[in-house]
């Protein structure tokens, strides 16, 4: 995970490219990306495109989760605040941890929760392979278009057991190794099934499936064993 995580889940979105604003979304290529990384300020103002909610369904989404107020719950990848912040609205006194490895993407996100006023948000600047979260520290993670970007799985994984909550949940939204219309290159894609393989592997078990998003997979695991969460 070399990349911002923030150009990477929005180069994953495959939202507009700048000379192409208005029209048809498509993939982006592995030189488009490249070359998208060199403008912060065009990325992030993308990233906000209201186009992408047509197909990402962020209030879908956050009502499948079904978020408790008093949650914590950590955004991985949280880039310009996407889901950062509609998170926030629903988890009333808990915590929204944003977690990002880039500066500017920290740094705008700060911005945005000053501006909206928010006091239930803490963004955090990670390593690429650590959250930087304490044991038993929140009760969900969230990962949407970011878990194919990181490197050490295994390692990860390792890390989010230990920082989950009892009955807490890591949630995976990503594209398939299909053509889908919007989505990162396929040689960066990676399947449904070698997800859930790999999460088995690590000791999580598959405990919910959505399937309402048009383009990407939508996975809730648990500790296997653990107890479900209860209502608060």
């Amino acid at each position: 995970m070399k990349t911002s995580f923030l150009l990477l889940a929005w180069l994953s979105c495959g939202l507009l490219l700048p000379s192409a604003v208005g029209a048809q979304t498509k993939p982006l290529t592995m030189e488009e990306m490249h070359k998208l990384h060199q403008d912060s300020k065009a990325y992030i103002a993308m990233l906000e495109d209201p186009a992408r909610d047509a197909y990402q369904k962020p209030h879908d989404v956050i009502m499948a989760l079904g978020l408790k107020d008093g949650e914590r719950i950590a955004d991985i990848g949280a880039g310009a605040g996407y889901f950062t912040l509609r998170f926030a609205q629903h988890v009333g006194h808990g915590i929204v941890y944003g977690v990002d490895i880039s500066p500017d993407m920290i740094l705008h996100l700060n911005q945005r929760v000053r501006d909206a006023g928010l006091d239930n948000v803490r963004t955090i600047l990670a390593p690429p392979d650590d959250p930087l979260l304490g044991d038993r520290a929140v009760d969900r993670f969230f990962i949407c278009e970011t878990w194919h970007h990181i490197e050490n799985h295994a390692r990860y994984l390792a890390l989010m057991k230990k920082m989950l909550r009892p009955g807490g949940q890591v949630v995976i939204i990503d594209f398939p190794d299909k053509a889908t219309p919007v989505g990162p290159p396929m040689e960066m894609r990676l399947s449904r099934e070698s997800v859930i393989h790999e999460f088995e592997q690590s000791g999580f078990t598959l405990a919910k499936e959505h399937t309402f998003l048009p383009y990407q997979y939508f996975l809730v695991f648990t500790v296997a064993g653990s107890p479900r969460q209860t209502s608060r």
